[in-house]
């Protein structure tokens, strides 16, 4: 008898969260799993373990971006539109990361610190000051919200009143399967309209036409902030096309707020269901600048996939795959690979030598924000830990539909100060 195909195609399998135990039955008896789809698209290679993943990670000659990192199969016209940074190999890779990689590297990213406590504690403070009127709190819009998105408007060099509008974007953005958030759902025949634009989303053109203004504002009148690094660069002698711009800024605005901000909903999540973790990060704080961030990320990854081509027939983990084939890299199940983790399903805030596979691992594609990223979820969980003495659900976590970016919508909780 033929075993049922792991339905991971389907994003209500992740209705509530990571599917953990078909992850772990994967692992185990089909780590190379093949994953058929809807028509018209043909299926994938679902990668499981933590070894595989980093192998294909690392072999971008093999295993490319240049198709897309997301599973939607895109046509030579949709490529030539949609095409970012992520969706490229080196040596152009290589050449449109260098044009803001400065800015995010850690000697630039620690002098954030001071400023970003600053923010955290803002939030925070207006966060318990509502929790004590109300009695309960959203996590995710009172708190997970305000952050990255504020320090977002601090690169960008714009308004902090912004923050409200890039939030929103980013949702319609990854909510393109979720019907509560998209404008139009992905496979739709609306959608259609829209195949050549980024989440084949209509806030995607909005996003556009903001970064083109911000772009015409910082060629006469240059600052020191990453529109106007985009806006006068130049790639191979050439400045970028009015294209390669507009998915450039784009991919900052989403990338640069979106997946921090799941970070920290995914990482306050498990403070509740950890008990004991909130009074030791209250009473060591120092455990969030080493391993212990790590133990938050492994356990919480914000995004599910990132999805690679074969350019050549090849074998994964002993299983051939053909020139073509689709391969979907599964974070959250190699960070639980019991091969590269011992107890992997124990939270373990003194847990040390882990091999984390949530910035991507090894290769070319490795989060170029991971450094940012890290910085706001500590600072952000320092500050937490400092203000909170307890914390419980008032309501069921909310979760995104999409089986792309581990997202939580609403988190609601009660909580008591210290």
């Amino acid at each position: 008898m033929t075993r049922p195909a792991a339905p991971l195609a389907d994003p209500d399998t992740f209705a509530a969260g990571p599917p953990w135990e078909l992850f772990a039955r994967l692992r185990a008896e089909e780590p190379v799993a093949w994953t058929p789809e809807e028509a018209p698209h043909v299926g994938f290679w679902s990668v499981t373990r933590h070894r595989d993943i980093v192998a294909v990670s690392r072999d971008w000659q093999t295993f490319s971006s240049a198709r897309g990192v997301s599973l939607e199969e895109l046509d030579d016209d949709q490529l030539t539109h949609r095409t970012s940074l992520i969706d490229t190999d080196p040596p152009r890779h290589t050449a449109l990361r260098k044009l803001v990689a400065p800015s995010f590297g850690p000697k630039v990213v620690n002098g954030y610190e001071t400023f970003l406590r600053g923010i955290v504690g803002r939030a925070l403070d207006d966060a318990l000051e509502l929790a004590a009127r109300d009695g309960t709190l959203d996590v995710v819009e009172h708190v997970s919200s305000q952050v990255p998105v504020r320090v977002l408007c601090r690169l960008l060099d714009v308004d902090d009143s912004v923050h409200t509008r890039l939030t929103a974007w980013g949702d319609r953005l990854v909510g393109h399967t979720d019907p509560e958030l998209a404008d139009v759902l992905l496979g739709s025949a609306e959608s259609e309209a829209y195949r050549l634009v980024p989440f084949r989303s209509p806030a995607a053109l909005e996003v556009f036409e903001y970064g083109r203004s911000l772009a015409a504002q910082r060629r006469a009148a240059p600052g020191v902030d990453l529109v106007t690094t985009l806006a006068t660069a130049t790639v191979d002698g050439e400045q970028l096309s009015e294209k390669d711009f507009d998915n450039y800024f784009l991919l900052l605005a989403l990338a640069g707020q979106e997946t921090t901000r799941q970070a920290v909903s995914l990482a306050v999540l498990t403070l509740i269901e950890q008990p004991g973790a909130l009074e030791r990060l209250a009473e060591q704080p120092s455990l969030l600048q080493g391993p212990a961030l790590d133990e938050f990320l492994r356990w919480g990854p914000p995004v599910y996939h990132m999805r690679r081509t074969a350019t050549r027939d090849a074998e994964i983990g002993g299983v051939a795959v053909k020139a073509g084939d689709k391969i979907a890299l599964w974070y959250p199940s190699g960070n639980r690979d019991e091969r590269a983790v011992p107890d992997p399903d124990v939270f373990d805030l003194d847990r040390t030598g882990v091999d984390l596979l949530t910035f991507g691992k090894g290769g070319p594609h490795f989060c170029m924000g991971s450094f940012l990223a890290r910085l706001e979820l500590r600072v952000t969980l320092q500050e937490f830990a400092a203000r909170v003495a307890s914390l419980r659900l008032a309501g069921p976590p909310e979760r995104l539909r999409s089986n792309f970016v581990n997202g939580v919508k609403r988190l609601p909780v009660a909580l008591a100060t210290r």
